[in-house]
């Protein structure tokens, strides 16, 4: 029988490269996102795929979405929590408070109803188990100059992550982070010409293929539920994240 996995944010940028690696591989997949039309398109092309359009931010829509597939496949094995969203690089001082709670409410509580609701699914399951694998960020460790809201909601991530790991311990549920940095995708493109540094400059970046990201959260979903890569950086090797500032 094929895995299955439903990806968040899986209508662009490493959402839908990740889950066109998993379709390639034989995985079903759950195609989670607000833009309905996207999923769709990506969804008409395999057989195996299904387009779940939700916000991860409602419990109720999650839930609904997350069930269908649910039923349709009979087992939901992994998850891969990816949804998020950016601001505009900026002091800490200038950060619109309504942006900075609607940041949290994507980046993290969306992420906590998408793990909460695919732990229960995955706990009720028999046989009981499944993985959640939550998409951190290099500024889960170090933040990037003006970054205060994203940094916080992926420091908060690894919080989710280690918590999850010790709940899910009794029930087969394994929960790793994969920590991404400088992938070139529509959002990242911006790296390539100039990006804010710690000195106050401005300078483009080394980025990677996105492939490279779909590809390690394959190998991290591969593993038996015996086996976790509990946190996994994958990077622009010469990117600025050791040494940053």
């Amino acid at each position: 029988m094929d895995k299955t996995i439903i990806i968040t944010g899986a209508g662009r940028g490493i959402g839908k490269a990740t889950a066109e690696a998993f379709l390639n591989a034989g995985w079903q997949v759950g195609l989670v996102g607000r833009q309905a039309g996207t999923l769709e398109e990506i969804a008409a092309r395999y057989e195996t795929a299904i387009a779940l359009p939700c916000d991860v931010t409602s419990e109720t829509a999650v839930a609904d979405a997350f069930t269908r597939a649910h039923r349709s496949w009979g087992r939901l094995d992994a998850l891969f929590n990816n949804a998020g969203v950016s601001l505009f690089s900026t002091t800490v001082d200038e950060i619109d408070v309504d942006a900075w709670r609607s940041l949290i409410d994507i980046n993290l509580t969306g992420s906590f109803i998408c793990a909460k609701t695919a732990f229960g699914l995955m706990r009720s399951q028999t046989p009981q188990g499944g993985r959640i694998i939550n998409n951190g960020s290099i500024s889960a460790h170090v933040p990037r100059w003006g970054s205060a809201a994203y940094t916080a909601s992926k420091h908060a991530i690894t919080g989710l992550t280690r918590s999850i790991s010790l709940d899910g311990r009794p029930y087969s549920i394994a929960c790793g982070q994969i920590d991404i940095g400088n992938a070139l995708t529509e959002m990242a493109a911006s790296m390539t010409t100039g990006m804010p540094q710690a000195d106050g400059e401005i300078k483009a970046e080394p980025v990677m293929d996105v492939a490279h990201v779909a590809r390690s959260v394959l190998h991290m979903a591969d593993l038996p539920l015996d086996a976790n890569v509990q946190f996994m950086t994958v990077m622009a090797t010469n990117m600025p994240f050791i040494g940053r500032g």
